[in-house]
């Protein structure tokens, strides 16, 4: 292609000097129908440049390939994806391929710039691209434990599919927020390739002047975790997530109400895998494919499941008070008398609140409240201390707590032997609950009042499964025996004896 001074002088020697085609093309060292060309040509405007697709019958057979094993491998971690290299001897022992590793490397770079950017660029729309995802807490009403309540529930859905999953939890804390997210990735073997979220306080901390979001710490290990990528609606713009909005309403209208009857949330969370997988058998409302189609799309663009599973949890140190009790969100949790006055770390997860030593052992765990201004008291490690004061038994919770079996025995106990008991369920009670215990105490009280120490030996016998010996009986009856007499008489006839002889 010639430059413009080319084509200038081309135009000047033919058209103004008159000068033949050949002439001009001689001394420029072109060829005479190039300068025919440009000294007729009547439009000169930009042309846009036709991108020509020069075949290549090494690669084209496998370029859909290799193109597939980018895409699988761009859902993996970056260690995990294959090279360059490894593509071209896999073509090679696979396929049968003659072209060289250069070829297929020149390749690779380019089509994974071409496909990272094909990548971002998909992230924008969330609403309808495969492997993107919304979340949203709703709230609906249940019977739990005999007591009317509203408890939330979190949804994840997918706008290109109309799918979802949903599980209720006791809160809308951080805890809650992520353990829900963990579990539906790991049911589903899959992490949504992009999350959109509202700025809810559980992952987002402030938002910056700029429009940027400071996130809290656990919500940003568990994006690092998984992978995925998280965006967020402006401040008061709800509607940028609406099909999870319209997702929570059909969940609450279809599955929810009236108000569920559950005895416990884990029995309940088994069933609502079902419903939400079950409802995917039915058109999408606008593309008449069936959801479960679509669904598959989701999960084909999706990341791929980390190995390790993330562990939902946070550690705080919290000074314990008088009593070893501390705080958490405005309840008491019992701890050990050893940690009276005392830094003692915690372990919170969304159900369960876990008292550790300083190597991180477990000393007690406690069942997490919800609500405010609630106790709960473990007595276990408070019983060797218990021991030291048995006449304090009976004003303690501990004893209201007691089986009724235990309320008598120790009704009946000398002031040691409430101590040696005492000190007995202090062992006891760090590995087994008080079933074991009390069988052992009512066998152990066949013949009567019996000592700590036979209440020790039965539940040993219980718990390493040996039983309890059953009475021995002769297999023939035994010989009636002269009955025994006791006292001096035996000696007094012994005497008279002696004296006769």
């Amino acid at each position: 292609m010639l430059v413009v001074a080319e084509i200038d002088y081309i135009r000047h020697e033919v058209n103004k000097k008159d000068c033949s085609y050949s002439d001009v093309a001689k001394r420029m060292g072109r060829d005479p129908r190039t300068a025919k060309k440009y000294a007729e040509k009547e439009d000169l405007s930009p042309e846009i440049k036709q991108k020509r697709n020069r075949p290549s019958p090494v690669m084209d057979p496998v370029k859909d390939i290799v193109d597939q094993w980018l895409q699988e491998d761009l859902k993996q971690k970056k260690k995990f994806r294959r090279t360059a290299k490894r593509i071209w001897i896999q073509l090679r022992e696979e396929y049968g391929f003659q072209g060289s590793d250069r070829t297929i490397r020149n390749y690779v770079s380019r089509r994974k710039k071409e496909l990272l950017n094909e990548g971002n660029q998909a992230a924008l729309p969330l609403e309808d691209k495969p492997g993107a995802a919304q979340v949203d807490f709703g709230e609906a009403p249940f019977e739990y434990q005999g007591e009317k309540i509203t408890l939330p529930y979190l949804v994840l859905s997918y706008p290109n599919s109309n799918a979802f999953y949903f599980q209720v939890f006791p809160s809308q804390n951080k805890e809650c927020f992520l353990e829900g997210m963990k579990r539906i990735f790991h049911h589903m073997g899959t992490v949504p390739k992009t999350i959109r979220f509202d700025n809810l306080s559980a992952a987002v901390k402030k938002i910056l002047p700029n429009g940027e979001r400071q996130l809290t710490e656990e919500f940003q290990n568990f994006v690092l975790h998984y992978g995925f990528e998280c965006e967020f609606c402006n401040p008061n713009s709800g509607n940028e997530k609406g099909h999870v909005e319209s997702m929570v309403k059909y969940v609450r209208n279809n599955f929810l109400l009236p108000g569920l009857h559950v005895m416990g949330l884990d029995q309940l969370h088994e069933s609502l895998w079902e419903k939400a997988e079950n409802d995917r058998e039915r058109n999408h409302y606008e593309k008449e494919v069936l959801i479960s189609a679509l669904f598959e799309e989701d999960q084909n663009a999706s990341l791929v499941l980390p190995s390790k599973e993330y562990q939902c949890v946070r550690y705080e140190t919290v000074k314990a008070d008088k009593y070893g009790y501390i705080k958490v969100d405005k309840n008491l949790y019992s701890t050990s008398p050893r940690f009276a006055l005392n830094k003692v770390q915690i372990r919170i997860s969304y159900n369960k609140i876990d008292i550790l030593t300083e190597d991180h052992q477990l000393v007690v765990s406690h069942s997490r409240l919800y609500g405010q201004y609630r106790k709960s008291m473990k007595w276990q490690p408070y019983l060797n201390l218990m021991a030291k004061r048995p006449l304090a038994l009976k004003y303690t919770s501990f004893y209201d707590q007691l089986p009724k079996e235990w309320q008598e025995y120790f009704k009946a106990c000398t002031t040691t032997e409430k101590q040696d008991a005492l000190k007995l369920l202090a062992t006891v009670l760090k590995t087994h609950d008080f079933n074991k215990i009390t069988e052992a105490l009512n066998t152990a009280s066949t013949h009567g009042h019996p000592s700590v120490e036979s209440i020790k030996q039965v539940f040993y016998q219980l718990t390493h499964g040996r039983g309890i010996r059953k009475e021995i009986r002769a297999k023939q009856p035994l010989p009636n025996m002269p009955s025994a007499v006791r006292g001096l008489s035996h000696y007094d006839q012994l005497i008279k004896g002696a004296e006769a002889e």
